[in-house]
Parts: structure tokens; sequence; C-alpha cells
């Protein structure tokens, strides 16, 4: 079969690859249909991924078709799946718990073990949810916005909470979209003005542009100097993880979407005195990937203009390299396999 690899950083090719064997009990075999190009690969591309053994077939946005299923399998053979590329051990305490997306032995497709970049893949029946009547383009989209839907619903804002999403990447818009499907009040902070009016023009988000004055300043004068009752950060920066504690209003909450791999330092006594919440989100869960798929359906989420870039598996290596580095434009790629 025909696979993209990474076969250290910079180097990226097609490679015939032998096909996956039948697949095991559990386990269904999945014709790849379209895989999203994640910031994560472009840092694996970049030789930024601090975790990451080379080589490495990488993609985890990814939509397809059962072709094949292992005993104790309930999936037809042609039933168009979304793959869940967390891959969690069942056993460990935040999977007792229900929380396999922070599994302490995860595997993510695309990162830990080969992904999805390539023609057919083995996935565990549990990571395969049914499309349920999305083209499988849009179905590629649902694992990228549920990270967004996971940190809206880690929040558990109240409806009207005046909303700082900081970061108008990916990540940041798929938040943002969800934040507004919650009924909260978004407003979007980034240092790109090209962003911020894809934001505001294309999907009428209130922006702050940090190119033209301070985060402080900006935050002090859209909230009357109150800051924040929620506050998202999906920068992967940590400049700007640090500096949104100080975003956050009194009793208000703070989300750190993105990771970075840095030590956060924040003030303690300003952290109490505004008795604040700070929360965590990893991942996403299968209610998640639910809530994306409704959400999806019913016409809320603009998923037309979200995904800008399109590539073959063919070009990917050509294309991807430029959209490393060429980013005017390019919210979203998406790589059609199938």
């Amino acid at each position: 079969m025909r696979a993209v690899v990474c076969r250290s950083p910079g180097d990226l090719v097609v490679e015939d690859r032998p096909a996956p064997d039948a697949p095991p009990a559990g386990w269904a075999l999945v014709a790849v249909s379209h895989v999203g190009i994640c910031g994560t690969d472009y840092h694996i591309f970049e030789g930024k991924h601090p975790f990451l053994a080379y080589p490495r077939i990488m993609g985890h946005e990814v939509s397809g078709t059962v072709v094949g299923t292992g005993d104790g399998v309930d999936l037809a053979v042609g039933e168009p799946v979304i793959i869940n590329p967390y891959l969690a051990c069942g056993k460990c305490i935040a999977c007792r718990h229900g929380k396999p997306n922070c599994c302490v032995r995860i595997e993510v497709l695309g990162v830990h073990r080969d992904g999805a970049m390539c023609d057919r893949i083995l996935v565990p029946a549990r990571n395969l949810y049914p499309a349920n009547g999305l083209s499988l383009a849009d179905a590629a989209a649902v694992e990228f916005l549920a990270i967004g839907a996971h940190a809206v619903r880690r929040a558990r804002a109240d409806p009207g909470a005046r909303t700082l999403v900081i970061g108008a990447g990916p990540i940041g818009l798929g938040t943002a979209i969800f934040a507004r499907i919650a009924g909260l009040d978004v407003s979007l902070l980034d240092m790109s003005s090209e962003r911020l009016g894809f934001a505001e023009s294309e999907l009428g988000f209130a922006t702050l542009d940090g190119s033209r004055k301070t985060a402080a300043e900006l935050v002090r004068d859209a909230s009357g100097g109150e800051g924040f009752d929620v506050v998202f950060d999906a920068t992967g920066n940590t400049q700007s993880v640090q500096s949104a504690f100080a975003h956050v209003a009194h009793g208000g909450t703070l989300v750190l979407v993105s990771v970075v791999k840095d030590d956060i330092v924040f003030s303690d006594p300003e952290f109490h005195k505004r008795e604040m919440t700070l929360i965590g989100s990893r991942n996403a869960l299968k209610a998640d990937f639910d809530h994306v798929a409704t959400s999806i359906r019913n016409g809320a989420v603009p998923l037309a203009k979200l995904v800008t870039h399109r590539t073959t598996l063919e070009d990917t290596p050509r294309d991807l390299a430029r959209w490393a580095h060429e980013k005017s434009g390019l919210i979203k790629a998406v790589i059609e396999v199938g």
C-alpha cells in the first residue's frame, strides 16, 4: 500500500509499505478516505516533537470505510467511520474512571504508533464511530473539532459567560465555535491580523488584535477592566499561557487547551485572590466526537470555510513541506486518500 513516511525531520516521502494483516479479534481494517493535517504533523516534519521516534507515518484526523473485521466486532464491512486516534489501555486509573483521553499508557495514531497517511490502517473497533450520514470529507474534521468541544465541556461555563479564546489557529477556532454553540459570549485574541480578519468576517467573532496593543490592554478595554469569566489558551506558547492568568476575572476559569513543554509560572497570591479555577484539557472523549458530528449535521459548524487547502496522498510530501512555512490563508488542510 501507499504510505507517506517522515523518515527524519524534513525528509517526507511516499513509500510502498506492506498492507496490514487481517484484523485480530476486536480490531477492524479501515480503508482511509480523508486525513486532516494537524499542527502536530507539521511539528513532526520539522523535528519539533519531543516524544517521537522516526520513521513515522503521520495522520490522526481520519475518516474511512471498514473493509475487514476481527472476531467480536459489530461494525459491518462497508460502514463509513470516524476514527478516534487515542488508543487507551482500558485498565489504568484514568480508563477505569471513564477518561481514556488521558490514559496513562495512551498511544496516539501518527505519534506513538504509525498513523493514517496511508491506504489502510488497523484500529481497535472501540475507536471507530459510525459516520451516520456525514460525508467522509466532513468526518475527517471531527477529531480536531472535538479537541475544542472537549475543552468547552470541561469549562462548565454558564450560557452568556464572557469568554476569551487565545489563539486563532484550527484548535482555537474550533474551541471558539463550540463555545458559541454552548451559548458563551466569545472573543478571539491573536497576534495575526489575517487570522483575526478571517474569524471576524467569515465566522462572525469579536476579535482582539494583539499586533496593535498589548494583550493586557486589549483585555482591559474589552472587559471593562474586569477580565473574562472563561479564558481558553490554544496557542501552544509558554508566554501566552503564563499571561493568560491575568486575563481571568475574579471567580473565573482558565482552560489550557494547548500543551507547552516548559514549566508554567504564575503568581500564587493573584491566583488565590481571584479564586481561579485552572483546568487542563487533553484530547477528547466519545461524547465530544458525538457532539461535533451532530453539530456538523445540524449546520452549526462552517466546515466549508475552515477547510482551506486540499491535496492528494502522492502530493503530500511536497504540499505539507510547503504549508509548514506558507501559512497565509491556511486554516485546515486535508489529504484526499481514497
